[in-house]
């Protein structure tokens, strides 16, 4: 009788084990970090269809969205639905696109991360050659794919209140495991 107490002692201490380890990841999954799936081709080729990423959620409750940074936000048509997309214009600056290029406060933007010859057009709401002066609390955002991304030229800048996140790393495909990078300007 005394082997089964123990039995059945040992099984609920692993039990409990279990549980606590469970708590924690759903904690870390709730505040901290969470798992994303890239859908579509908006960020090609610094992101591809289907590759996983971790978004560390807490970084904006810390500090405000650097330019150049790739995050997760909640789609102004559809908050169910999560974009990802690039900070291009903070909260005061201004911004104007000329000829594929971004101008902020009157400085062209160079950005290494879009692939040669893919042209920057305007959108409904950022049309070319217009000037815009980005309202506070909110950031431009856009996809590396210009000709292939729904953003900030569409449908305005974005509130901070509506970002989950910055992209962190890629962990799958494993081949393709990497710490996305800071763009400096």
């Amino acid at each position: 009788m005394n082997t089964i107490k123990r039995w059945v002692a040992s099984f609920f201490d692993f039990m409990q084990g279990i549980v606590v380890f469970l708590a924690m990841l759903v904690m870390v999954y709730l505040f901290l970090f969470s798992p994303q799936e890239i859908n579509g081709s908006s960020m090609f080729p610094t992101f591809i269809d289907k590759e996983l990423l971790i978004t560390n959620k807490i970084v904006y409750k810390i500090r405000p969205p650097k330019r150049g940074e790739v995050v997760i936000f909640k789609s102004p048509a559809n908050k169910e639905i999560d974009y990802i997309k690039r900070v291009i214009a903070l909260p005061g600056e201004t911004l104007v696109l000329k000829n594929s290029t971004y101008y902020i406060n009157g400085k062209a933007l160079t950005e290494p991360y879009i692939e040669e010859g893919v042209y920057t057009s305007g959108g409904s709401f950022l049309k070319e050659g217009e000037e815009i002066t980005i309202p506070e609390d909110t950031y431009f955002l856009s996809g590396d794919n210009r000709p292939h991304s729904s953003d900030s030229r569409e449908f305005g800048p974005i509130p901070l209140t509506d970002f989950i996140g910055r992209a962190l790393f890629r962990y799958w495909p494993a081949n393709k495991f990497y710490i996305i990078p800071e763009v400096t300007y």
